[in-house]
């Protein structure tokens, strides 16, 4: 009866036994691993290379493998060892070049940023390494982000004064984001959509009729989010008092009522100002100038343009009126507010940091 070559004793400590123990229970670690850590601790407890394989469903040469592994190098054996791999092509100073190159300076030949074809022509770095390059130094000189600083001297307080009606409203009152989306288009597509299906996605034609236009004047509900609408054909100043009427018949009488608006000259006019004067109850609050990011009615106007609008086919503003009164009747019967989380300190500490950018290019 064969014997077979007598094996080295496998030991584990107690304090390999529970990192093993650990490791094989993992299920975030490399399964490689974890499969490696069951053998050890299957090879203690028999050391028949074939039955240990057949438990764990593994060749037996791939145990007798991480056995010895084990035994010669511990649990540092078990892990993957670095290999060295083809030597770079591109030395640092290429690189450092091409980095330099990217982020001070424009092409000559009149181009606004660098491209990738630009950038090989330029340094004599290969396209592909280009692109890998800009991808591991995270540049990205085709896209841009807009920006636009407010220069209202009061900009800290209304700031305040606006997130404070988000983040804490007052009680007994209903906070109201009021705006206008204007020039809404009546479009109607020249030839019909192509319905979406398995593997391709509906199909618009880039073509349309102008049937006119319409305004939208939306009042957003801090609290609940439902939404006060009225379409005009224009957006004035008689407009948008016809619409702050609309919203003292709608709100209830024993409730104060916080505006949120912007800087536009129609609610500011003095027709305006007057009829807010005359009635207490209304507490107007402007948004700096250049934020009208601060209003929430923003983002109701940015879904039912993406849900109702922009893919819609209207054939006359009568009927684009009525897709959204249907919209805005659907919203409000199952509503959510748009929770404000961003605090004053946060946002001015996140301006902060752009104006330290700004100043750090020397413009």
């Amino acid at each position: 009866m064969r014997s077979g070559r007598p094996k080295a004793a496998l030991v584990i400590t107690a304090e390999e036994r529970e990192q093993l123990s650990s490791i094989a229970r993992s299920r975030s670690l490399p399964a490689a691993l974890v499969l490696r850590a069951k053998i050890v601790l299957a090879c203690e407890r028999e050391a028949n290379n074939r039955r240990v394989a057949e438990r764990l469903r593994a060749h037996h040469a791939t145990i007798g493998k991480w056995r010895s592994r084990f035994i010669t190098r511990r649990i540092s054996g078990l892990h993957d060892e670095l290999r060295p791999g083809k030597p770079r092509s591109i030395e640092d100073e290429a690189i450092a070049e091409l980095l330099k190159k990217t982020l001070h300076t424009k092409p000559e030949d009149g181009a606004t940023h660098w491209s990738v074809r630009a950038l090989s022509a330029q340094t004599g770095i290969s396209k592909t390494s280009v692109h890998r390059l800009l991808q591991t130094f995270s540049l990205k000189p085709h896209r841009t982000e807009s920006f636009k600083l407010s220069n209202d001297p009061f900009f800290i307080e209304k700031l305040r004064d606006v997130v404070g009606l988000y983040l804490n409203p007052p009680q007994n009152a209903i906070v109201l984001c009021v705006d206008e989306k204007s020039q809404v288009q009546a479009l109607e597509r020249t030839q019909p959509m192509l319905p979406m299906g398995f593997g391709y996605v509906e199909g618009v034609t880039h073509d349309y009729e102008r049937h006119g236009t319409t305004t939208l004047f939306a009042a957003l509900n801090v609290l609940d989010g439902s939404v006060i609408s009225q379409c005009k054909s224009r957006h004035q100043h008689q407009e948008f008092l016809s619409f702050l009427r609309h919203i003292e018949q709608a709100v209830p009488r024993e409730l104060e009522v916080h505006l949120i608006l912007d800087n536009y000259g129609t609610h500011k006019h003095p027709r305006v100002k007057a009829w807010l004067a005359a009635r207490p109850r209304w507490k107007v609050h402007f948004v700096p100038t250049y934020s009208s990011w601060l209003n929430l009615v923003e983002r109701f106007f940015a879904l039912i343009t993406d849900k109702a609008i922009r893919r819609g086919s209207f054939r006359s503003v009568r009927e684009l009126i009525r897709k959204i009164d249907l919209f805005v009747s659907n919203h409000n019967q199952s509503c959510r507010p748009f929770v404000w989380t961003a605090t004053a300190e946060s946002i001015l500490a996140k301006l902060q940091r752009l104006c330290e950018r700004i100043s750090g290019t020397g413009h």
